[in-house]
């Protein structure tokens, strides 16, 4: 007789309960994948700082159910083990969540295993737009780079920019945000008049940068994965004297508050799009912030512990909503259409996608009063979709203007 691994992951589970009597109380377990080593553990140690923050914040029990967080590393991308992780947390440890996920292919690679498991899966970051369309029981809080890029291609044309270069990392998201900009970019009217794919191997970026600088761009639309190479490219631009000519680079993720600090003032003034910063104004922010704080007085502030406490937020709901029930259907029920406010700003599950919508800030990296380098908030674009997704077309800036931070 064969059964499911979400029914052997029950019957682990109930032998438990047997086995303690009828007075134990239930423990719901939440599986954490996550590079918790490796050149990207900034990844797992954001996210175990934050999901510990909020615990401590909101408590480890819900209607009398303890929640506990197993965690597990996951170096880099490595579908084979991601499928064993996953089924060791679900089969073996019980897990009725799993959660984390850093990488895209690691994230593809789990969607047969939830269909057959019936385990909601809510991924932290893994940003290619697919991603959701592989299992019912998918749930992302991080972002795409359709849902940033749409917005950034408007705030160019808006800023008066019509011939852009764009230049991105040679791998899926940058593929991802180098089509979403252009498509966004040439039907507000601009003309894209280069398309530069760096390797992910390159530590020399100059050439790149020459080979732009020939093209005559007024702006340069850019996406880098953060940390050394950004700061190789943005010194070479420096450099180049595109910068001092008035070529303004567009970026994304690169001034990530993370790597500010290992930056200094190759990135002041530089004016990137992202779903998140510090700067945001908001109570629940502060409060967020201040959490953080208390409990990690040396961790710098990051998007990872922003998607980790959103990630528990939509869990904790799922198991208020179900008072704990192991019912993967009535889980995800419980998350499509939830909305709530954010240390980000507003954010909500699309009821029918089960996509992530949420607002785009504009930011420019400028010094406080410390002399401390952060992303201040210019504008924002509201409630943005993943403009990756098949049928959703691209924004125009009749339907979508970027509104001035208040």
């Amino acid at each position: 007789m064969s059964f499911s691994l979400r029914t052997a992951a029950l019957a682990v589970a109930a032998t438990g309960l047997l086995a303690a009597g009828p007075a134990a109380a239930k423990t719901i377990k939440i599986g954490l994948i996550a590079p918790f080593s490796g050149p990207t553990s900034l990844f797992g140690i954001s996210w175990r700082q934050g999901v510990d923050v909020f615990m401590k914040t909101h408590g480890d029990t819900i209607d009398g159910n303890k929640i506990e967080v197993i965690e597990r590393d996951l170096p880099g991308p490595d579908p084979l083990k991601a499928k064993a992780l996953a089924q060791e947390l679900v089969v073996k440890e019980g897990c009725q969540y799993l959660a984390g996920l850093a990488y895209s292919p690691n994230a593809l690679a789990l969607g047969a295993f939830a269909n057959q498991a019936k385990v909601p899966i809510v991924i932290f970051n893994a940003a290619t737009s697919s991603i959701i369309d592989k299992s019912p029981y998918f749930l992302r809080v991080s972002y795409t780079l359709p849902q940033v890029s749409a917005p950034e291609a408007l705030y160019a044309y808006k800023q008066g920019f019509r011939k852009m270069v764009t230049m991105v990392e040679d791998y899926a998201p940058g593929w991802d945000a180098e089509k979403t900009f252009i498509d966004t970019f040439t039907k507000a009217g601009g003309q894209v008049i280069g398309k530069i794919r760096m390797p992910l191997s390159a530590t020399d970026y100059v050439p790149y940068i020459q080979r732009a600088k020939t093209m005559g761009p007024q702006a340069i639309f850019g996406f880098l994965p953060g940390g050394g190479p950004t700061f190789q490219f943005l010194t070479a631009y420096n450099n180049s004297g595109l910068r001092d000519a008035g070529v303004t680079y567009l970026g994304q993720g690169e001034t990530a508050e993370n790597d500010l600090p290992n930056y200094g003032d190759v990135v002041l003034g530089l004016t990137t799009i992202s779903f998140v910063s510090s700067d945001h104004q908001s109570k629940v922010n502060e409060e967020w912030k201040a959490a953080m704080a208390k409990y990690y007085p040396k961790a710098v502030y990051n998007a990872f512990h922003v998607t980790s406490h959103d990630g528990m937020q939509v869990i904790y709901h799922m198991i208020e909503a179900t008072h704990g029930k192991n019912d993967v259907e009535a889980e995800m029920a419980a998350a499509r259409g939830y909305s709530f406010e954010s240390p980000r700003g507003p954010v909500k599950i699309d009821a029918k996608t089960r996509d992530w919508i949420q607002n785009v800030y504009v930011r420019k990296v400028e010094k406080d009063k410390d002399g401390k380098l952060y992303n201040k908030e210019l504008a924002v674009f509201p409630a943005q979709p993943d403009y990756g997704r098949p049928g959703t077309p691209v924004p125009t800036l009749a339907d979508d203007a970027p509104q001035p931070i208040k």
